[in-house]
């Protein structure tokens, strides 16, 4: 008998429990009409970033790829000339692609950036068709560059022709990060 009032009286707060919750506010988002704010130490999607100038962040180190721990980072470097400038530096990441299926978004790479040219960004939205559209590019992962600035001559797009001995330091005086 002390068995049966027991299970009654789990029956009865679970009824509660389910009656509670019919009767507060839902929590469900319209997506995607409405999007949900993310956290701000959120890691989604990865972005080359650039300098003020339009100049490439990314100095073909590859330090990025050794710190991924799931290999998911492709970077092929080439040297910088004056008449055809990417980076600051006296080379370039010529190619730099991410495999999405591999990354676990983790921060490896932008904790190894001595740059601080890569960031993972706040963008969620990742879908594919296939796997040949889950390699990131370093054209699809390079911001761009902002129209009122080309219009004010304050960035050019890159290749720059750059006068001979301008760009000297690859990697240009740090500051601390901002969060």
């Amino acid at each position: 008998m002390k068995r049966f009032f027991s299970a009654i009286a789990a029956l009865v707060v679970g009824m509660a429990t389910t009656f509670k919750m019919l009767l507060s506010k839902p929590v469900t988002i319209q997506y995607p009409e409405e999007k949900r704010p993310v956290r701000p130490r959120f890691k989604g999607r990865h972005i080359l970033t650039r300098y003020e100038n339009g100049l490439e962040k990314c100095i073909g180190c590859s330090l990025c790829a050794a710190a991924c721990p799931s290999d998911a980072i492709f970077v092929e470097s080439a040297e910088n000339t004056d008449e055809e400038r990417y980076s600051p530096g006296e080379r370039y990441a010529s190619t730099y692609e991410i495999n999405m299926l591999r990354c676990i978004y983790c921060g490896f790479c932008e904790d190894a950036c001595p740059t601080e040219a890569i960031i993972l960004g706040d963008n969620y939205e990742l879908s594919f068709t296939d796997r040949r559209s889950a390699i990131y590019t370093k054209e699809m992962l390079l911001e761009p560059i902002p129209e009122e600035k080309v219009r004010s001559g304050e960035a050019r797009p890159t290749p720059q022709k750059t006068p001979a001995g301008v760009f000297t330091r690859s990697v240009p005086e740090m500051k601390d990060p901002v969060d």
